[in-house]
């Protein structure tokens, strides 16, 4: 490991120890969440579909000034895409309106970003998005402290499983890009994470069959949600998870429950 993924290392855990907003996992798991970042009109014209037919739903973490631009993701999102993947079960959650950066913006300007972008989407769709997370997976110790306690729950980049406890102000996400032969390392989270009963949570960009760096091809999308399917896991949106954890949309000071074992 060399000196700036060494720094990296101590980076991430340094912001996983610090204002942390905890529920108990309990026996929720396993649990699997599939999510988009952006997003590109693939991820639900493709990943939706696939995620439809093994009965499964997707969270969709939107930049609403993005919306009708292109991309290196390819197109982005329309206004009807919203309707149509709410209207389909999916989860639609935020990620500012500008798609800001917490490292390269004043702690002001960046709470002013993820404001503007939920209301943006409670004004086109009517639901208010309070499930949230970082662009670029930039996360800091101040907007940690800041914007978490503002929303339902953030999630980062940051691979690992949440679970026991579960962080809502910083989740945990694993990258899901390439193609098949990338299928192997998700399976290995998959049954680690069953074995853990903890929740596995995965993010991913466009799903085309050349996909950009920051995406995933339709056979390694439909590999890994088949495999989750068979796992003995369920496949639920972030939002449904938290609903189970008595976690309540739209209450950022609830109380936390915790899930009882039967």
């Amino acid at each position: 490991m060399n000196l700036r993924s060494r720094l990296g290392d101590v980076r991430r855990r340094l912001l996983c120890s610090v204002h942390r907003r905890t529920v108990a996992l309990g026996c929720l798991g396993p649990v699997v969440s599939f999510s988009f970042d952006d997003f590109p009109r693939t991820a639900y014209s493709v990943g939706g579909a696939i995620l439809e037919k093994f009965g499964a739903r997707g969270t969709y973490y939107v930049a609403a000034g993005l919306m009708n631009s292109s991309d290196e993701l390819g197109d982005q999102f329309q206004a009807q895409d919203l309707d149509s993947l709410l209207e389909k079960g999916h989860e639609l959650g935020s990620q500012t309106f500008h798609h800001s950066s917490a490292r390269k913006v004043s702690i002001e300007r960046f709470q002013q970003d993820v404001a503007s972008g939920r209301k943006a989407l409670r004004e086109m769709t009517g639901a208010d998005p309070l499930n949230f997370a970082y662009p670029y997976g930039h996360v800091t110790s101040q907007s940690k402290r800041v914007v978490g306690p503002t929303l339902t729950s953030s999630r980062s980049n940051f691979p690992g499983f949440n679970g026991p406890d579960v962080d809502l102000n910083l989740l945990k996400a694993n990258r899901l890009y390439g193609d098949v032969e990338q299928s192997r390392s998700a399976e290995n989270l998959i049954v680690e994470n069953a074995a853990n009963r903890t929740w596995l949570i995965f993010y991913t960009h466009d799903v085309r069959p050349q996909p950009s760096t920051y995406g995933c091809t339709p056979a390694l999308f439909e590999s890994v949600v088949s495999f989750a399917s068979r796992s003995g896991s369920r496949i639920l949106t972030v939002q449904e998870v938290l609903a189970e954890l008595g976690v309540q949309s739209g209450e950022p000071k609830q109380r936390l429950a915790e899930v009882a074992c039967r």
